[in-house]
């Protein structure tokens, strides 16, 4: 048989296997797993490195509206670049239905945001913050016929938040047509009066983000979250947990035979509290929410990643420029803690970071790697066995690692948009030095070899929860 690539001489990673193959790749497909394979337009040697599908990235934000003045730092064109540095080939970024407008219009604006820009292939959830009765009696079901079978709840953000009654609409309505809800748990009117409280006292610098948002907040909204899921039996995703409180919650409610998944991101592994505390405004650059807690939290959220109360692990890619009018240093936000724009970048360190922490220094085995990077995110959200995977017939989505290469984290080896990095100075052991999207190697070393347009908008399937290395 002939094939347009074979990749020779690697060891092949998935969420369950390790093997010695030879990867044949035909028409953007894995066309063969055997050894010997020897009859292809190229020929790549793998040998030394790991073979791994391409990461999915499914907690990302890029172009989205972020307030008056406020531009978030990356676009299509530089987000997905950045991810495909990072070991990526696909992204799940964030349509925001702002209020008074209908999904539609949303996806419309955003979808013509995209369209052309992509460097690897990206699929959208939907933010709901105006669930009115056109929109979930007519909109979404149909959308999620579409496709479009995941959307986001925010508990928290004055101008995002739904109450506890929309919140139950949107879930039941999600349950009608098959839609997963992804849900940001923190209280709202906690940290409006913790804010208050901190702005009578004076205390406006970038830590007291850190105060008004504490544990306790995130712990209620989590067991509010999971309780209204279990009042309408559906399941829902519980993004960005930071704390073994929240964690607790989850557990109990997966006792209780709820159906949910959870996930945690780079910035609650290696950041803490006092990093908002930083000199002058430095601080700002650590600003995001739920924000980082401290090392006990840490401890927490490496067993979860071990012990699979967390199945996915994303980056919550929320970037914006720290030395910038329109990002973390505007005009109200150098007075007023409250005023940063909340999100840190972080796609295309993601998988360099739980290599690093996790492979290389013995807490994750390498096929835990791959699952939480990849196909967990895949199965989750209606994209296996397309995506995720390294088996005859899925899309040859590949990413070749050298596990003992050392790379110093700094914000000018990076390709995203912003103009720092909260991961300056790390070392890492473990970097992807090839990605291949759907059989075209499009990153080669530090050299970009693919182009803007190259990557495709995915649909996807239905899916509920799925639990995975439980």
């Amino acid at each position: 048989m002939h094939f347009d690539t074979i990749i020779k001489n690697g060891t092949v990673f998935t969420a369950s296997d390790t093997f010695r193959s030879d990867v044949g790749i035909r028409d953007g497909k894995i066309a063969a797993l055997a050894a010997g394979l020897d009859d292809a337009d190229e020929i790549i040697d793998a040998t030394g490195l790991y073979v791994m599908p391409g990461g999915i990235d499914s907690h990302v934000h890029i172009a989205q509206p972020s307030g008056d003045g406020i531009v978030m730092a990356d676009d299509f064109a530089s987000g997905t670049l950045s991810a495909a540095f990072g070991g990526n080939t696909t992204i799940l970024p964030f349509c925001l239905q702002e209020k008074g407008t209908t999904l539609r219009e949303s996806l419309k604006d955003y979808h013509a945001k995209a369209d052309g820009q992509c460097h690897i292939d990206v699929s959208f959830h939907l933010i709901l913050s105006d669930p009115t009765a056109y929109v979930l009696g007519q909109e979404l079901p149909a959308l999620v016929e579409d496709g479009y079978t995941s959307l986001k709840v925010f508990m928290t953000y004055e101008n995002l938040r739904l109450r506890d009654d929309q919140i139950l609409d949107t879930l039941d309505c999600a349950r009608r047509s098959g839609a997963l809800v992804m849900v940001h748990c923190e209280n709202e009117d906690a940290i409006r009066y913790l804010i208050g409280k901190h702005e009578r006292n004076g205390d406006l610098a970038p830590k007291f983000h850190a105060l008004s948002r504490p544990a306790a907040a995130e712990r209620e909204a989590t067991h509010r979250a999971l309780s209204l899921a279990e009042i309408v039996d559906t399941s829902i995703v519980i993004v960005h947990v930071s704390n073994r409180q929240a964690m607790e919650e989850i557990e109990r409610a997966r006792k209780r035979g709820g159906k949910v998944a959870g996930e945690t991101c780079p910035q609650y592994l290696l950041l803490t509290a006092d990093d908002l505390d930083a000199a002058e405004l430095e601080g700002a650059k650590f600003v995001c929410s739920p924000p980082p807690r401290d090392k006990e939290s840490q401890i927490a959220c490496w067993e979860g990643l071990q012990n699979g109360t967390f199945e996915l692990f994303s980056s919550d890619h929320c970037p914006f420029r720290y030395e910038d009018e329109g990002g973390k240093l505007n005009e109200k936000g150098k007075r007023n803690f409250r005023w940063v724009p909340n999100g840190i970048p972080g796609v295309e360190t993601r998988l360099p970071i739980l290599f690093s922490e996790g492979v290389s220094k013995g807490r994750i085995d390498i096929n835990r790697f791959v699952a939480l990077s990849s196909t967990n995110h895949a199965k989750q959200y209606g994209l296996y066995p397309q995506k995720g995977t390294i088996a005859i017939g899925s899309d040859a989505d590949i990413a070749l690692w050298d596990p003992s290469k050392k790379v110093t984290i700094t914000n000018d080896i990076l390709h995203h948009g912003a103009d720092y990095t909260p991961y300056e100075g790390l070392e890492v052991q473990g970097w992807p030095v090839r990605v291949i999207l759907r059989g075209a190697t499009i990153v080669d070393g530090e050299a970009f070899t693919g182009a803007a347009g190259q990557g495709a908008y995915l649909r996807r399937a239905k899916v509920g929860v799925v639990s995975q290395n439980r």
